[in-house]
C-alpha cells in the first residue's frame, strides 16, 4: 500500500507529521488523521518525502507515557494555544519533538528550537522523567516564545 497521497498532503499541512510509536503509527494532516500498524512501510516512504517524523519506539516506555499524558499535543493546521501549554494544549511541533529528542527518541526532518535547547543544556543532570517535568513546567510558565 502506498501512503503518497496522504503524506503529500501531511507535507502541506502546518504541523503535519508522522508519529510512530509502541502502538503503530498516526499520520497527521489536513483536519484528519490516519492510523495504521504498517509502521517500517510509511516510516521509510515519509522519509524519502521528507516528512516530519517523531519514532518514539526507544524511547523508555515511562518516558514515553510521561511526554504522551502530560505533554501538550501538536498543532496540527491549527495555531498553537496559549501557555501554559498542558496535556490537553496545542504547542508547535518543533517544542513537542524537542522533548522526544531529549528523551532519545527519533526526530527527523523537524528543525531544533534554541530555546528548547538551551534550556535542556543548562538544565542539570539527572534522570530524564525529572528533566522532562521540569521542561514541561518551564514551558507552562512561559508567556511568550522567547521564554
Amino acid at each position: 500500500m502506498s501512503y503518497a497521497a496522504e503524506i503529500a498532503t501531511a507535507l502541506a499541512t502546518p504541523g503535519g507529521h508522522l508519529s510512530v510509536g509502541r502502538g503503530g503509527f498516526t499520520l497527521h494532516f489536513g483536519t484528519a488523521r490516519l492510523s495504521g500498524y504498517d509502521c517500517e512501510a510509511i516510516k521509510a516512504e515519509g522519509l524519502a518525502a521528507g516528512l516530519s517524523v517523531i519514532d518514539s519506539r526507544t524511547i523508555p516506555f515511562e518516558l514515553a507515557a510521561i511526554l504522551a499524558v502530560r505533554g501538550p499535543m501538536v498543532a496540527v493546521n491549527q495555531d498553537p494555544s496559549p501557555r501554559p501549554w498542558h496535556g490537553f494544549a496545542y504547542a508547535p511541533l518543533s517544542f513537542v519533538a524537542a522533548a522526544y529528542r531529549r528523551a532519545g527518541g527519533e526526530v527527523v526532518n523537524i528543525p531544533d528550537i534554541p530555546e528548547a535547547d538551551r534550556w535542556f543544556d543548562q538544565h542539570p543532570p539527572g534522570p530524564m522523567a525529572d528533566i522532562l517535568q521540569d521542561w514541561f513546567q518551564h514551558v507552562r510558565r512561559c508567556g511568550d516564545s522567547h521564554g
